[in-house]
């Protein structure tokens, strides 16, 4: 496995994170603690997770797999750089969200974070992010929440998802008046098939000193053999999902077919082509997998030792490519 530092910080961290979002409604608690065994065991020391992931009825069941997980010991707690989120309401009253339960008052991330604690099985949490952007809750008041509990231990740094540029550059100048080290990452959507993450947010990152971190690699599936799998009748559940309702439009099934005919010409796997870009893209910590299988997980490993050439690079930029910067993409 590679490493690399998160962001500005000192933490190091592997260039690819565990994504646990299937643990619980895919991947049945066994096969999760069989997943993430042997993702430490291949040097994979990032998991990422969130609060509400379990879905539904079942918010917080994946915390509980990690932590169940935890409990076993062989120092998996202390070889785990551990980042969970908060922002959906965790507590329902028949059916209906009950008020302060959910987004970012320094109330709800107290509450949000004891929680996570204790399903998780841990005493702090290595990485803590706002997994939406609350609008309603100024950035100081998100701060002292966080500056109190990285005090306590708790927390050790915070981090941002699917914020815009304006938002990250607002929160860490609050956070600079307040003499704090402020967001240290962004879990943004960034993939081949999605760049727009080139305009505004990962020059702000990379200016601010975040690191990047992409979540959905493969679009969905799109990215991972979608039509050749279509093809062949293995497409599970890209079948029915994004992937197939994104391929339903012909100038995009035409590009991703491009893609495959260009991968299969250098003899690449689709889905480890997809992760292995993203590994080459600038500001870029590690992209988030989430696997349901072992099987899965021993192909996104593959992508970190796979080098795409020159010819290789270039053809998926023409094939996919980005929007450019900001204001250069929509101005003179």
């Amino acid at each position: 496995m590679k490493y690399t530092q998160l962001g500005h910080t000192g933490l190091k961290v592997s260039r690819l994170v565990l994504g646990t979002m299937n643990f619980g409604p895919q991947t049945d608690e066994a096969d999760s603690h069989t997943i993430m065994d042997a993702a430490l065991d291949a040097g994979i020391n990032f998991f990422d997770t969130a609060n509400a992931y379990g879905w539904g009825a079942n918010k917080g069941r994946t915390e509980e797999i990690i932590g169940s997980w935890f409990a076993q010991g062989g120092d998996r707690r202390d070889k785990v750089v551990l980042a969970t989120k908060a922002y959906a309401n965790m507590a329902l009253d028949d059916g209906e969200p009950w008020p302060n339960h959910d987004k970012l008052s320094a109330l709800n991330i107290r509450r949000s974070v004891e929680a996570s604690l204790r399903r998780l099985r841990t005493d702090h949490i290595d990485l803590y992010q706002f997994h939406h952007v609350d609008r309603a809750t100024p950035w100081e008041e998100i701060w002292q929440a966080v500056d109190v509990l990285i005090q306590q231990g708790k927390v050790l740094y915070a981090g941002s998802s699917n914020h815009a540029g304006w938002h990250i550059a607002k929160a860490n100048e609050a956070a600079r008046r307040r003499g704090s080290l402020g967001l240290v990452s962004e879990q943004c959507l960034y993939n081949l098939a999605e760049r727009t993450a080139e305009m505004e947010v990962i020059p702000a990152a990379r200016d601010y000193g975040l690191g990047v971190i992409p979540w959905s690699p493969l679009h969905g599936g799109l990215l991972g053999g979608a039509i050749r799998k279509e093809r062949e009748g293995t497409a599970g559940r890209t079948a029915s999902g994004r992937a197939a309702t994104t391929l339903a439009d012909p100038a995009v099934r035409q590009r991703v077919q491009a893609y495959e005919d260009l991968l299969a010409q250098h003899g690449i796997e689709p889905g480890e082509a997809a992760l292995a870009w993203l590994l080459t893209r600038p500001g870029v910590t590690g992209p988030i997998v989430g696997p349901r299988t072992a099987e899965q997980l021993a192909s996104a490993l593959r992508a970190v030792e796979l080098e795409l050439s020159d010819e290789v690079l270039t053809g998926l930029d023409e094939i996919f490519p980005g929007p450019g910067p900001a204001p250069e993409s929509f101005a003179w």
